[in-house]
C-alpha cells in the first residue's frame, strides 16, 4: 500500500558546516511519483537517505503517514521502515545470481520455498527478465542490471521506493527505454516513489510533481509543466530549460495574466501571474526561451547571428541583440543564417518573474541586460 511522505522543518548539519538539508517542509503524497532535482551538492541525496534512515535529522520531523519515523526523540531503523531503493550502482550481490538477489529481500522477510520462486518469477515477468533466474550479474547489460533491482522491489512490495540517480550509469540510448521501464513499475506497484536526479530531463518526463533544489532548500515545488512556464524564481528560470533572464520596464500589469512590458528596445505582451496588478514605471525580470523568440519579424529587436546549428527538423540559433552587447539568446529557425548576419527577433511570449518586480524607475535604455544561461 502506498505512503504518504510528511516533513516538518527536517534539517541535516555535518560537523560546523552549513545545513545539508535546511528546514524543509514536504508532502508528498501516497502513490505520487516525485522527483528531487538540483545540482550535485544541493542536498537531494541527503534528503533521500534521511527518508531511508541511514541519516538521522539534526532536526525537524519525518513521517510515514501518521508515524513517526524520525524526530528528535524517535527514529525507527532502516529495516523496519518498509522502503525500498534502488541505487546508481545496482547493488546487486556479484556471487548470487538473478534469483537469488530478487529473492534476497524475501528471504530476510521470511518468505521461502514455492512461494519465494513464485514471486521472484512474477517479479521478473513483470521487467522482461523472465528465464534470467539462474545468470549473474556480471553476465547483464547496465539495464538488465538496472531491471533486476527494479524487480527486486517489486518483490517487496514496499509502500515507498527511493531511486537515487538511477540512470547515471546507463548509455544514453538505453535511458528512453528505461524511463518506460519506470513509468510501467510505478503504475504496477502504485508504490510512492521518490527520484533523485540532477537531469531535468528525466525529472520532467517521469514526475507527477518535482521539487528544485539549492543549498539544502527547495526553491520551488510544481508540476514540470508549472516549473517551465511559470518558474518562481530567477534561480528555477535559469536551471529549468535553460531560460535566459532579461531586466524589463513594466508598462501595463491589468491583473488579466498578461503583462505589457519593454526589452531590448521594444515593447512585447508577455505572461505574468494572474491578480498581478502594478503601476507602470518598475522594474522587473523576464524569462525567455527558445520558443518565445521569433526570427524575421518586422517588429522585434536587431539582432546579430553568432552562430547556426543544424538540428534537423530546426537549426539553433545563438544571437546577440545589439542593445546588449555581449549578451547571448538562442532559438529554433526552420533555416540556418550566415554567421555575422543581421536579423530582427520578435517576442512572442515571455514570463515576469512574480519575485524581481521592484520598486525602482525604469533605467535608460541603454543599461538593458541579459544574463544569459
Amino acid at each position: 500500500m502506498a505512503v504518504s511522505i510528511h516533513l516538518r522543518k527536517l534539517t541535516r548539519r555535518f560537523d560546523r558546516g552549513p545545513a545539508a538539508l535546511d528546514e524543509v517542509s514536504l508532502d508528498i503524497r501516497p502513490g505520487e511519483f516525485l522527483a528531487l532535482l538540483g545540482p550535485s551538492g544541493c542536498g537531494k541525496t541527503t534528503l533521500l537517505r534521511l527518508i531511508a534512515g541511514f541519516e538521522a535529522p539534526s532536526a525537524g520531523s519525518l513521517a510515514f503517514g501518521d508515524r513517526i519515523v524520525a524526530s528528535e526523540s524517535a527514529f525507527v531503523q532502516p529495516e523496519a521502515r518498509n522502503v525500498a531503493i534502488v541505487f546508481q550502482s545496482y547493488a546487486l550481490w556479484p556471487h548470487m545470481s538473478v534469483g537469488e538477489n530478487v529473492g534476497y529481500p524475501l528471504r530476510v522477510k521470511g518468505v521461502r520455498g514455492s512461494a519465494q520462486a513464485q514471486k521472484v518469477a512474477e517479479a521478473l515477468a513483470a521487467v522482461d527478465l523472465s528465464g534470467f533466474e539462474n545468470r549473474r550479474p556480471a553476465d547483464l547489460s547496465g539495464g538488465q542490471r538496472q531491471r533486476v533491482a527494479l524487480a527486486r522491489c517489486l518483490a517487496m512490495e514496499p509502500g515507498i521506493v527511493l531511486l537515487d540517480e538511477p540512470l547515471a550509469n546507463l548509455d544514453v540510448h538505453l535511458r528512453a527505454s528505461m524511463e518506460e521501464t519506470f513509468r510501467a513499475f510505478h503504475r504496477r506497484t502504485g508504490a510512492t516513489l521518490v527520484y533523485v536526479t540532477h537531469d531535468q530531463a528525466e525529472a520532467m518526463a517521469l514526475a507527477d510533481r518535482i521539487a528544485v533544489m539549492e543549498r539544502g532548500r527547495i526553491l520551488q515545488l510544481s508540476t514540470p509543466e508549472t516549473l517551465y512556464a511559470e518558474p518562481a524564481s530567477e534561480a528555477v528560470a535559469r536551471f529549468v530549460g535553460h531560460g535566459h533572464v532579461a531586466d524589463a520596464d513594466l508598462l501595463l500589469s491589468p491583473g488579466d495574466g498578461r503583462a505589457r512590458v519593454r526589452l531590448f528596445g521594444v515593447e512585447a505582451d508577455i505572461r505574468c501571474p494572474a491578480g498581478l496588478r502594478l503601476p507602470s514605471g518598475r522594474r522587473g525580470r523576464v524569462c525567455l526561451r527558445a520558443e518565445d523568440l521569433e526570427i524575421d519579424r518586422a517588429d522585434g529587436f536587431a539582432a546579430r547571428v553568432l552562430s547556426s546549428t543544424f538540428k534537423g527538423s530546426h537549426s539553433r540559433l545563438v544571437v546577440e541583440p545589439l542593445a546588449a552587447p555581449g549578451t547571448r539568446l538562442s532559438l529554433h529557425a526552420p533555416s540556418g543564417r550566415a554567421e555575422g548576419e543581421s536579423v530582427r527577433i520578435g517576442i512572442r511570449d515571455g514570463w515576469l518573474l512574480p519575485d524581481t518586480v521592484g520598486d525602482a524607475q525604469p533605467a535608460p535604455r541603454k543599461s538593458l541586460a541579459v544574463e544569459a544561461v
